[in-house]
């Protein structure tokens, strides 16, 4: 059986990460989406194990001293953090797990699960990242400019990512996701029964 793999999406506010993960997501059914763990309560309409997993501070503190997390964060009075558990046991049943993460996220990750595959999502101008955080309309002028700052600082960090896409058609972006999702798919470090199955299909 073919090994799967984590694929990590993240860039900067206002690239477009959630909506290019929602459709990409929609389009392929295969994909599994990385369930996180958190200390804050339910939302209405939020279950257990589907939209997170629910658990208290004293379990999330033990998960931290025991290394069970790839990443964790604190905010907002509340912890956020990707089990490990979750993420390689879907790895080794073949799946691809699909992760949607800040760059700190991604960064703590790199360090503690390399073998993740590394996207960093890119607006076609900085401009344009403006732009399209301005048009949100959820910010304040001064949080728009913070977040601005922001990405210009996190633009650093695109070298340690294994692939850049940039979402200036969100189509295009998806579809660019899509050919490095195939390529690490045929990788030969994926598949320990090549020879195997070859021979199956009508060999020696």
């Amino acid at each position: 059986m073919a090994k799967g793999f984590l694929l990590i999406v993240s860039g900067p506010a206002g690239t477009g990460k959630g909506t290019v993960c929602k459709e990409l997501l929609e389009r392929n059914k295969d994909i599994v989406y990385s369930i996180s763990a958190t200390t804050r309560k339910p939302r209405v309409g939020e279950v257990d194990g589907v939209n997170y997993f629910f658990i208290d501070d004293e379990e999330f503190k033990n998960k931290i001293n025991n290394n069970e997390f790839l990443e964790h964060a604190y905010v907002h009075t509340n912890y956020y953090g990707t089990p490990k558990e979750f993420v390689i046991d879907q790895v080794d049943k073949g799946e691809i797990v699909l992760l949607e993460i800040d760059v700190q996220g991604a960064l703590q990750i790199k360090k503690n699960y390399p073998e993740a595959v590394f996207v960093f999502l890119l607006p076609p101008t900085m401009e344009e990242l403006k732009n399209r955080i301005v048009k949100r309309g959820t910010e304040t002028p001064e949080d728009i400019n913070r977040r601005f700052e922001n990405a210009f600082k996190e633009l650093d960090f695109v070298g340690e990512y294994d692939y850049f896409v940039v979402n200036e058609k969100i189509e295009d972006a998806i579809s660019d996701i899509e050919s490095i999702i195939r390529a690490e798919s045929v990788r030969v470090k994926r598949h320990s029964d090549i020879k195997e199955k070859i021979i199956s299909q009508g060999g020696k």
